[in-house]
């Protein structure tokens, strides 16, 4: 399946990035980048990985870390990262 982040996911995860860099340096910001794009690998292979969390709306939650989940939806062939 194909994974593919809306532009709002995006920008997030650049503030994410950008809060981490200012606070804790770069190898904190490359090692949380590396744990995003191993999640974004592995989710691709397993996409009903995440909790099920709106049943109605077909949400589902990972927590990427102890301060960050990340929502998506499975859509057709299509994994969208909200």
């Amino acid at each position: 399946m194909k994974v593919v982040w809306t532009r709002r996911a995006e920008e997030r995860l650049q503030e994410i990035l950008n809060y981490i860099e200012q606070e804790f340096g770069e190898l904190a910001k490359q090692q949380f980048r590396s744990r995003t794009m191993d999640f974004t690998l592995l989710l691709q292979e397993f996409p009903e990985i995440g909790t099920l969390e709106i049943k109605t709306k077909k949400l589902r939650g990972f927590q990427l870390s102890g301060q960050t989940r990340v929502y998506y939806r499975i859509k057709e062939e299509r994994i969208i990262i909200l």
